[in-house]
């Protein structure tokens, strides 16, 4: 009896026995399975970057694209100087060479000096007119990344040094063959050095007219037309190029003695432009960035290719063949309108403000020969003309409506807002240029003289010729066949193209 009890006991222990033991196996089995998921999820979070570790890479990203950009927009200096050679006489050629030099040579040392400091004065300048804020010399400490910014300093610098050179050198066209080189080297120095950074200021640098809503991207009104305006102050105190106007005043076309090398800087200056206009986004890293900044190369893409197609067909209808002047013209044209509002239209404002660009630069280089203003390269038409076409355009097309105070512009007020704002940028660099030009006359530092203009710069100036032999060209309004030079002469009208 005892027996058969103590077989019961077992035979009801047991199972109990294995209960417990597969119920103790198990926690601890679940208790590892844990402990894996913990050590799994802190190597994943080990592996995931950091807070610093993310600025790091967008600094590096933002920095190296800045830089590339940068050196396209510091390129595009040779665009100028090869259209400018193309279109003006070779006797010229090295006077133009060595100003294109001079302006980004001028440019870097008083940009660093003075410039940069007057167009980003910081807090000083906020809202205000005139500020300085000290010789450009900061270095990031890249081992401290918590004071990272979005690039660094240094790209910052050569990106907008680069702009500064741009406004110099488009006066280069616009004073071709008649200008010592002495006063272009002190023009060159006061508009890279104050003009152009006190009126960046107002915009860029947080000044008055960011404060009233104004938009300019990437500067249709703070660069090119500040340069288009400069330069024609430039050619109308100068006055025309001796036979430029006959004693009756007829237009006499002076025609460009390389228009292929014309061409070669049309299209430097076509790339040179995905680095001004893209370039100008400043920050590049995430899916956000990157998609606005290719949007912006095909907005400025559509633009210049519509005014270079316009211009093209305006002077085929009214000099019954096409010319390529004007069609180069137009592709500029169509580049300087869109750099404005690059990041904020749709491809149908884009293509309405390259069609509206590209007769802009038509009509405004047949009104300068009216006028008897010599332009050689017409780089009043599209720098100056256009560029005020870009800031208004802004107000028209622009999706971006801007904030001021708390109060979103209406339209009306937005359009109102970048005419009175283009308004005054341009009239300050027409004034202040005039004046500087009307001081260089009175000093007897503006002007060669008859005999030197007629030798040419190259000799007068440098003491030697762009080429061995071969012959100089009379320079400045390239005709493509001598129809087309006989219809010019004929309706006292000569198509001058644009740097």
């Amino acid at each position: 009896m005892v027996i058969l009890q103590r077989k019961f006991r077992l035979h009801w222990l047991l199972p109990l026995a294995l209960v417990f033991v597969a119920m103790s196996g198990g926690d601890a089995f679940g208790q590892e399975d844990a402990a894996a998921q913990v050590a799994a999820a802190a190597e994943e979070a080990d592996a995931a970057p950091s807070y610093y570790e993310t600025a790091e890479i967008d600094y590096t990203i933002n920095t190296l694209i800045m830089f590339v950009c940068a050196v396209l927009v510091l390129f595009m200096q040779a665009g100028f100087a090869m259209v400018e050679v193309g279109f003006n006489a070779s006797k010229n050629a090295v006077n133009i060479i060595f100003k294109n030099i001079m302006d980004l040579s001028i440019g870097v040392m008083l940009f660093m000096l003075i410039g940069y400091g007057l167009m980003y004065p910081g807090d000083a300048g906020a809202g205000g007119w005139f500020a300085f804020g000290g010789i450009w010399g900061e270095r990031d400490a890249v081992d401290t990344v918590a004071g990272l910014g979005d690039y660094s300093a240094a790209a910052d610098f050569l990106f907008q040094v680069a702009f500064a050179a741009t406004a110099a050198t488009i006066v280069s066209g616009a004073v071709a063959g008649r200008m010592k080189f002495t006063g272009y080297l002190c023009y060159s120095a006061i508009l890279t050095g104050l003009v152009y950074p006190i009126s960046g200021m107002w915009k860029w640098g947080g000044g008055a007219l960011a404060e009233w809503g104004f938009a300019d991207f990437a500067g249709s009104v703070v660069v090119h037309a500040v340069g288009g305006f400069a330069g024609l102050a430039g050619a109308m105190v100068l006055g025309p190029r001796i036979g430029r106007y006959s004693k009756d005043g007829k237009s006499q076309p002076m025609l460009g003695h390389n228009m292929p090398l014309a061409a070669l800087g049309v299209f430097i200056l076509w790339v040179g432009w995905y680095g001004f206009n893209p370039g100008s986004q400043l920050t590049y890293s995430g899916a956000a960035n990157a998609e606005i900044t290719t949007w912006i190369a095909v907005t400025t893409t559509l633009s210049a290719a519509v005014g270079a197609f316009v211009a093209m067909l305006l002077s085929w209808v009214m000099f019954k063949k096409p010319d390529l002047s004007m069609c180069l013209n137009g592709a500029l044209a169509g580049l300087v309108g869109i750099t404005a509002n690059c990041d904020q239209v749709s491809l149908t404002s884009a293509a309405i403000i390259g069609l509206v660009a590209g007769g802009l630069v038509f009509s405004g280089i047949l009104l300068l020969d009216k006028l008897k203003i010599d332009d050689p390269v017409g780089a009043f038409p599209v720098h100056g003309i256009c560029g005020v076409w870009g800031g208004i355009a802004t107000g028209i097309f622009g999706t971006s409506l801007p904030v001021v105070g708390e109060v979103t512009l209406t339209r009306m007020q937005y359009i109102m807002v970048q005419v009175q704002s283009t308004a005054i940028i341009c009239a300050w660099a027409f004034v202040t240029m005039f004046t500087l030009f009307q001081i260089l006359k009175a000093t007897g530092l503006l002007r060669v003289s008859a005999e030197e203009e007629i030798e040419g710069l190259d000799i007068v100036e440098h003491g030697m010729p762009a080429y061995s032999s071969g012959s100089t060209g009379g320079g400045g309004v390239p005709s493509p066949t001598p129809a087309m030079a006989s219809t010019v002469v004929s309706t006292s009208v000569s198509p001058v193209p644009a740097q």
